[in-house]
């Protein structure tokens, strides 16, 4: 009995195979881990710790990219990817939504080296265009280097007309590098990984709030406690 137990194991399985372990979901489970723990470094950082606390209290959402490189100005390259959260009415922040950012000219700007990159998006026509279709910063959105050592006064007197604030990490260092001419563009196919369906689109998850993942929530109460 002890030698039939086994072989019928087998049979069975191969009659009535279980459903497949995949992967989906790993990938995008970790670059939001990321993304975390990018927040929680900027908003630590002596020089635009403070100004990001300030000026996020404002912003309609962010965009975080956690690990971008020269050579990621490829649409959909690896190295370029990063999420987007919007603020809720109860300014709670929602669930992310996976996008890729990148252009010739600004994989070139960076010379090669990883950045952490953090965008502010301060309006809700820049939040809707992000949102609707693939967009060039500085070309379809204004944007404008996050201000540096101007304390609390940065929620007042930097550029308010911006569409968007960057702020960039480099191996430790601030180091507030441009970002115009980079091309945001969604990646569905991180959203159905991370939400298991083709229907969880950047504006179902974002603006209409039809998807969440708990992944998420260690990064969306590290966002809601910025202060």
């Amino acid at each position: 009995m002890k030698t039939i137990l086994p072989i019928l194991a087998i049979a069975i399985a191969f009659i009535f195979p279980l459903p497949k372990t995949t992967l989906a979901g790993i990938e995008e489970d970790q670059l939001v881990s990321k993304a975390h723990f990018t927040i929680q470094r900027m908003a630590k950082d002596k020089n635009i710790g403070t100004n990001i606390r300030n000026i996020i209290q404002r912003a309609k959402a962010v965009i975080i990219f956690p690990n971008v490189l020269k050579g990621a100005f490829f649409i959909g390259a690896e190295g370029g990817n990063g999420i987007l959260l919007a603020k809720e009415p109860n300014e709670n922040w929602g669930y992310p939504a996976f996008f890729t950012m990148g252009s010739a000219s600004f994989g070139l700007q960076f010379g090669g080296q990883s950045q952490e990159i953090l965008l502010l998006v301060m309006s809700d026509r820049g939040l809707a265009s992000i949102l609707q279709n693939e967009v060039k910063l500085g070309g379809d959105l204004s944007v404008a280097v996050g201000p540096v050592g101007v304390g609390a006064g940065a929620a007042t007197t930097t550029n308010l007309r911006a569409d968007i604030y960057s702020f960039s990490i480099n191996q430790g260092a601030f180091v507030g590098a441009s970002v115009e001419g980079a091309i945001i563009h969604p990646r569905q196919s991180k959203n159905k990984s991370y939400y298991g369906t083709e229907k969880a689109t950047a504006e179902e998850i974002v603006l209409k709030g039809r998807y969440q993942n708990i992944q998420a929530n260690a990064l969306r109460s590290s966002l809601r406690n910025l202060r």
